[in-house]
């Protein structure tokens, strides 16, 4: 990171950092986004990295590494949370770029996104470091001008993002200029701390306590240069060192005011410039026209015959069908966890978009949905099934139906991830619990074989699935019983 006071190199354990988060704090001109850059730029290319850039300012970490510069200004709040899943899938670094928005849509967007990171799949939690610059904005310690709405989604998700994100792989490393302004339950969760230059004594008194230091030595964090911090963490150092933060490679768009000269004309060539007219000036528009009385405007509009708008072409029933086939298979495919209204407008405003109106109750779309879920691509002939699932809640039918589905082809017991994923979750203990509560309701069997292979029966059409692990990843009962007793 740089050199500490006697000279030495000041490093940090990136390793030791993914397990215990870090957090930064400097008043405006201290260092801190010098710091974070020297941070992504020091372990660029050894772990996946996820920046939350309020300002626009590490957008240029993608002209020197590979980040990809992400426009949240361009994109919906539904496809953030689509290329955040994506994000954690194919572990790409990327810069979030959130300059164009509102405080308030920032919020939003940060809490769609952290929450697809914080949402997927357990196979794709590989280590990364989520980088969130000014994250007051989005952890705020009191309710600010934004929604109230607005505000607990975003402390919510930086809340998960820091207290339990080291689960699934997601390191939070948080910039504010003011810790007065974080809310504690944020800042606390940080086991390394980087303090630079502060003024205001509650948050020189919150920066020593962190510290470790008395209250009488926080003086000295008014007295820190630019680029200079106070670090402290198992990541860094047991005890308070200072550390000066070294150079970078890349360069933020932004840049600290210098001073330059002032122009040299003097009063009268400075009148002349600004308010003699100039040749590019636009010529003053004409005065406007007498007012128009009323009973003429009344004639006017009585008289006047609007041109017909051209109806909108209509598509045949059957490409109207062709097309919310094809809706429901890519909202099939994408295996979200949004609320099932949110889905529903989603499907809504894709078949619009593609010429199709949509006559769909939200009782039909979720049978539809869930057929589609299910890998069903024809619905005919399953009626018997859905009207059998009537006993359940409404979120069960998906799953049931892919029961369904391999018991009546024959093939293998779906795995727990899967039935997961249809229940709309994540959690293999939520989807066996499901199992047996629509085996109390006497609607699937289940049996395990002695080699721990599950196989499901609908005894109501005599359909059975072939037998398979429910977890590949857990070993059968067998084997689990067989290591313990050569463990002993």
């Amino acid at each position: 990171m740089g050199t500490d006071g006697s000279g030495q190199r000041a490093a940090i354990d990136l390793e030791e950092l993914l397990a215990t988060r870090l957090l930064v704090q400097g008043n405006s001109g201290s260092g801190k986004s010098h710091l974070l850059r020297r941070l992504l730029e020091g372990s660029a290319g050894l772990v996946q990295q996820i920046v939350i850039d309020p300002e626009g300012d590490f957008t240029s970490l993608s002209d020197a590494f590979s980040h990809v510069s992400i426009d949240a200004a361009d994109q919906s709040l539904a496809e953030i949370g689509r290329i955040a899943a994506r994000i954690r899938a194919h572990r790409a670094s990327v810069v979030l770029n959130l300059e164009g928005l509102e405080m308030e849509g920032q919020m939003r967007c940060v809490a769609a996104f952290l929450g697809a990171l914080f949402d997927a799949p357990r196979e794709h939690w590989y280590p990364a470091l989520v980088v969130v610059d000014e994250a007051q904005v989005f952890a705020p310690a009191v309710a600010g001008e934004v929604s109230d709405e607005a505000r607990r989604t975003s402390l919510g998700a930086m809340t998960n993002l820091m207290c339990r994100g080291r689960k699934r792989g997601l390191a939070g490393v948080i910039a504010t200029q003011r810790l007065a302004k974080l809310a504690k339950n944020v800042a606390a969760e940080a086991s390394n701390f980087l303090m630079g230059r502060t003024f205001l004594d509650i948050d020189m008194a919150r920066a020593a306590d962190l510290l470790g230091m008395e209250r009488r030595q926080a003086e000295v964090i008014r007295d820190l240069s630019r680029g200079q911090f106070l670090a402290l963490g198992p990541a860094i150092s047991r005890r308070p060192i200072s550390i000066h933060i070294g150079d970078v490679r890349t360069a933020a768009r932004s840049a600290s005011p210098k001073l330059v000269p002032l122009p040299s004309e003097g009063l009268e060539d400075m009148e002349d410039l600004l308010f003699s007219p100039g040749a590019q000036d636009v010529a003053p528009p004409p005065p406007p026209p007498p007012p128009v009385s009323t009973d003429q405007i009344l004639r006017t509009i009585s008289d006047r015959t609007l041109a017909p708008v051209p109806d909108a072409p209509v598509l045949s029933d059957q490409a109207q069908e062709e097309v919310m086939v094809s809706v429901f298979a890519e909202i099939a495919a994408e295996a979200g966890l949004q609320p099932p209204a949110s889905v529903f407008q989603d499907f809504i405003s894709r078949c619009r978009m593609r010429g199709a109106s949509v006559t769909l109750d939200m009782a039909a779309f979720n049978r539809r949905l869930a057929l589609a879920r299910a890998g069903i691509v024809d619905g005919e002939g399953w009626d018997d099934v859905i009207a059998l699932a009537a006993s359940l809640p409404e979120e069960m039918l998906a799953p049931f139906l892919g029961l369904a589905r391999a018991a009546r082809e024959g093939a293998p017991c779906p795995e727990d991830a899967e039935l997961a994923i249809l229940y709309g979750t994540t959690s293999g203990g939520r989807a066996r619990r499901m199992l047996s509560f629509i085996e109390e309701k006497g609607l699937i069997h289940c049996r395990t074989d002695l080699s721990g292979k599950r196989s499901v029966t609908l005894p109501h059409f005599g359909w059975t699935t072939a037998p398979a692990i429910p977890d590949p990843q857990r070993p059968p009962r067998m084997a689990r019983i067989a290591a313990r007793e050569a463990a002993r």
